[in-house]
């Protein structure tokens, strides 16, 4: 088994910004933590994470059980000690860093290939990294989702609310065996998977025509969101690596493909076979509608529940997307379909 690098949480240091706290760090680490005594539950355990595409091993140990290294307490107990975790890989030696434009991308693929290469990742996925180039219009679109900060009802009619849910009653009644099939297998309703289907693709009429792997590439050498981008093309790699993805796949402008727009990290997760024909193939509308369906499941759906804001599957909803005028325009435009 390869090393691993190594960090010990109880460290020195006064100060660690609360902001470095990551969402992948977050899931790992704090279900560890004991809430009364702010600190690990047993007085000596490691697990293994990873941050920027590399694995490191953590080490937890209670006051005491480190008899030679202070253990640093702080107004945030275990959430001090993780924020500092990340600042140290962040800043190891040899990791390639991020960048906002280009000059520095292609150093940052080959150090991010040598990492994969050295992870496990076959040589077909590396490959289709190291075609992969640098997209200035995947920059500029992450910098300008302005539609985002409308009013709900600009928004709603900026998308073209009103045609998705006209066109959705017609899709919902022509398709209505595989609706049923969904809803019986996954709990979950034709409404909001019809809206998704309609607001991210116009029903799978353009899903896209940007470079999968590079438009998620450079979101992971981007120095914007580098952590959760990192995964989306860990998982990218690997996709390509079993054949559901290409260096050819194209899609939308952040890497998201199929009709109904899943990015790399979901597909692994949540992409289901819809149609029964043994594969999965979100280009199709079977695979694609089943595999939403999956992820609302995934992310706590309730069979038979609501899912406008307050109730129980909202929740569900805003797991798809962050912006709360997409979660509220998809549960209204879904209630409009279902009836």
């Amino acid at each position: 088994m390869q090393n691993k690098p190594h960090i010990d949480l109880h460290a020195v240091v006064r100060q660690a910004p609360r902001q470095m706290l990551t969402h992948a760090l977050t899931l790992k680490l704090i279900p560890k933590w004991d809430r009364r005594s702010r600190a690990p539950f047993s007085s000596f355990s490691q697990t293994s994470l990873r941050v920027r595409g590399r694995k490191w091993l953590v080490t937890f140990c209670r006051q005491g059980g480190c008899p030679t290294i202070p253990v640093v307490r702080g107004a945030w107990g275990g959430s001090l000690l993780i924020a500092l975790a990340l600042q140290m890989i962040a800043g190891s030696a040899g990791a390639a860093p991020c960048g906002n434009t280009g000059g520095g991308f292609e150093a940052w693929k080959r150090n991010f290939a040598a990492e994969a290469r050295a992870n496990g990742t076959g040589a077909k996925a590396i490959s289709a990294l190291m075609g992969t180039r640098y997209s200035s219009g995947t920059i500029a679109a992450d910098r300008s989702q302005k539609s985002f900060r409308l009013s709900l009802d600009a928004f709603i009619a900026k998308r073209g609310g009103a045609a998705i849910a006209a066109k959705g009653k017609s899709l919902k009644a022509a398709n209505a065996a595989l609706f049923a099939s969904i809803e019986k297998r996954f709990g979950v309703p034709p409404g909001p998977l019809i809206a998704i289907w309609g607001m991210e693709t116009g029903f799978g009429a353009f899903t896209g025509n940007q470079n999968t792997l590079s438009a998620i590439a450079t979101l992971a050498y981007d120095c914007r969101r580098p952590e959760y981008f990192t995964e989306h093309l860990n998982a990218a790699l690997k996709l390509v690596d079993r054949g559901i993805l290409s260096a050819s796949t194209r899609g939308a402008m952040h890497g998201e493909v199929g009709q109904t727009q899943f990015l790399p990290k979901s597909i692994l997760l949540y992409g289901v076979d819809g149609d029964g024909n043994g594969s999965v193939n979100l280009n199709t509308k079977a695979d694609a509608l089943a595999s939403t369906a999956n992820f609302l499941k995934g992310h706590g759906w309730v069979r038979g529940a609501g899912y406008q804001p307050g109730q129980p599957n909202f929740s569900a909803i805003q797991g798809w997307n962050a912006a709360g005028v997409y979660e509220k325009a998809i549960a209204i435009i879904g209630k409009q379909i279902d009836g």
